[in-house]
């Protein structure tokens, strides 16, 4: 990663923040972008000797992430890789489909498919005249499995994995590639909010339905986005990376 510029969205805190300080430690830039601060990741990275810009986010806004773009090009003259993975999670309220909070459904939507849809937008031009970029969407085993009393969180990333589609046959003639990671439930702050006092028993369940049968752990995950923003992976797009244990085998 040495030379490469990344943004990492929803960085402040969990997997997103894991990303960031790992792919700073393989020898990226890194930009770490989130509505909330994101001044500890900074202080991480640069604590181990990595150049960090840590930038408030909000990805619902498409002028806060042409902002991010443009801020982004002032410290570091290029976008190699964008990293979408600010979502709604932990907040939203689980329930029958029919009894989801309609508000709660368009919150999810709006940040969880539309914040997608104005990263990738506002990055695009930039690796288009480079002639090179990776982008990589965050979705969830959630739209693969139909994840139960969460149908607003499982039709996002469902979105997601389309849209990824789509913007990766559409922008490949630029040399960007676009991929998603979908990844069973991480053991995360945000994922215990979502589950409660269910947490524990939720976490055994899954892990049993696994063909390997253990909680996945936020270190579990890196090596699959490192794949993904990295050279090794220059001939892979409009791909779904499942993280799962062997959930679902496509």
């Amino acid at each position: 990663m040495k030379n490469k510029t990344v943004i990492v969205t929803g960085a402040a805190r969990g997997l997103g923040q894991k990303y960031a300080l790992e792919l700073a430690k393989a020898g990226a830039s890194v930009v770490a972008a989130d509505i909330n601060s994101c001044e500890e990741t900074k202080k991480i990275i640069q604590e181990n000797g990595s150049d960090c810009l840590s930038l408030e986010l909000d990805v619902t806004d498409f002028s806060s992430c042409k902002e991010l773009a443009i801020k982004t090009l002032e410290k570091f003259n290029k976008i190699d890789v964008l990293i979408n993975n600010a979502a709604l999670y932990g907040t939203l309220k689980s329930g029958r489909f029919e009894d989801i909070d309609s508000d709660q459904w368009d919150r999810a939507m709006n940040v969880n498919v539309k914040g997608v849809w104005n990263c990738c937008r506002a990055v695009v031009p930039t690796m288009r005249e480079q002639k090179s970029g990776s982008i990589i969407n965050i979705a969830s085993l959630a739209a693969i499995y139909g994840m139960p009393y969460a149908a607003d969180y499982a039709a996002s990333k469902a979105a997601v994995l389309g849209l990824t589609r789509v913007i990766a046959r559409e922008v490949g003639k630029d040399g960007i590639r676009v991929n998603s990671v979908a990844p069973s439930m991480v053991k995360t702050d945000s994922a215990e909010e979502f589950l409660g006092e269910k947490a524990e028993r939720a976490f055994d369940v899954i892990a049993k339905g696994q063909i390997l049968q253990k909680t996945l752990e936020v270190d579990d995950i890196y090596g699959t986005i490192l794949y993904l923003a990295s050279d090794q992976s220059k001939f892979v797009t409009g791909q779904t990376l499942m993280v799962d244990g062997g959930s679902v085998l496509l």
